[in-house]
């Protein structure tokens, strides 16, 4: 393990090395694809927490756009094709399914020089989750299932690596503050709160 670590360590300083400078300048705009995991952290508060409420985790395709506007402040839009989520109980398996979309506005701070060979940046904002497609399964299949939208508070930290001087590796995290309303049958049962942690892995283009 040690050994494959002192690799990939090596490895990407190497690449670090080798990569150009990224000279981020008002008026740019960088666009990144790819793989985006939404990892949740469910806590609920449905019938007095009785459920024990979890959400899946899953894996969508993650899109991010950035316009800069200045030479190290940006505004960016990340949005993702359907996360799909299981819903299951502690007492009784799974009781739901539901797919939801996260647009999430950030204003992002690039703290690093033009001539940097890397970009960090960090950046807050708001995030808007809808949900839709709900379905109940399990014990409450016949039921019907609505998850409230969200508007929550949003933070991220991410980093650019060049690879030339239009073309980027990226590699971001957000954190975002998610909670949703829980009705059955049109009658409000409790609050869910999911509040997941977003990795996400891309490449990206500077136009």
């Amino acid at each position: 393990m040690s050994k494959k670590l002192l690799t990939a360590v090596v490895m990407g300083s190497a690449l670090v090395a080798a990569a150009p400078a990224m000279a981020y300048e008002a008026g740019d705009i960088i666009v990144r694809v790819g793989a985006a995991n939404a990892n949740t952290d469910t806590s609920d508060k449905v019938l007095g927490g009785a459920l024990d409420l979890d959400v899946s985790n899953d894996t969508s395709v993650g899109i991010t756009g950035t316009y800069m506007l200045t030479d190290q402040v940006g505004i960016e839009l990340l949005a993702a094709t359907p996360f799909n989520h299981e819903i299951n109980s502690g007492v009784a398996g799974q009781i739901g399914k539901t797919k939801h979309l996260p647009p999430t506005l950030s204003v992002q701070w690039f703290p690093m020089g033009s001539g940097s060979k890397v970009q960090p940046y960090v950046g807050a904002g708001i995030n808007y989750t809808t949900f839709f497609s709900e379905e109940a399964t399990g014990a409450l299949a016949g039921s019907k299932l609505k998850l409230s939208d969200s508007v929550g508070f949003a933070v991220q930290a991410g980093i650019d690596i060049a690879l030339n001087d239009n073309w980027l590796l990226n590699a971001a995290v957000w954190k975002v503050d998610l909670e949703t309303d829980v009705k059955l049958d049109g009658t409000k049962i409790g609050k869910v709160e999911i509040d997941p942690t977003v990795y996400m892995i891309s490449v990206g283009y500077k136009f």
